[in-house]
């Protein structure tokens, strides 16, 4: 019997992480929503050196037809911060149609190696979640 409990519950919990997947792919159909646009999805730090500045910006339009609201931006580790100096990196107002905004990130560059990060913004627009990269290599200290 508790081997059947077992089996029912991991059989909900892959059902209910295979939906919350789903939920975030799916893009909004209504054609009115806002959408975000970015200059790029990838930051490329280049080669740059130990303890240089590891902060940059993703620059945004929001091409849609009604408000853009960004909830959430969350880098994959703790190496990139998207809060920075105690406050979210990106728009806590809503981007109206047609207007611009920026995505901040910072790379610790005290860290040496090639580097390959994503960041994960979760908004209202028609792709709900999208992935954007930073990229590069910190020299060693000398």
């Amino acid at each position: 019997m508790k081997a059947l409990s077992k089996s029912i519950l991991g059989a909900m919990l892959v059902l209910a992480f295979t939906l919350k997947a789903q939920e975030s792919t799916v893009p909004n159909t209504d054609p009115n929503a806002p959408d975000i646009k970015f200059e790029s999805e990838v930051v490329d730090y280049g080669i740059i050196p130990y303890e240089s500045d590891g902060m940059r910006e993703f620059k945004f339009k929001n091409t849609g037809k009604s408000p853009l609201t960004i909830t959430n931006v969350q880098g994959e580790c703790g190496c990139t911060a998207t809060t920075i100096d105690a406050k979210p990196g990106w728009p806590q107002e809503p981007i109206l149609p047609g207007k611009t905004g920026t995505i901040k990130v910072k790379y610790d560059t005290k860290r040496v190696g090639r580097f390959e990060k994503n960041i994960t913004v979760t908004s209202n627009a028609k792709y709900p979640v999208l992935k954007l990269k930073i990229k590069g290599e910190v020299k060693a200290k000398e």
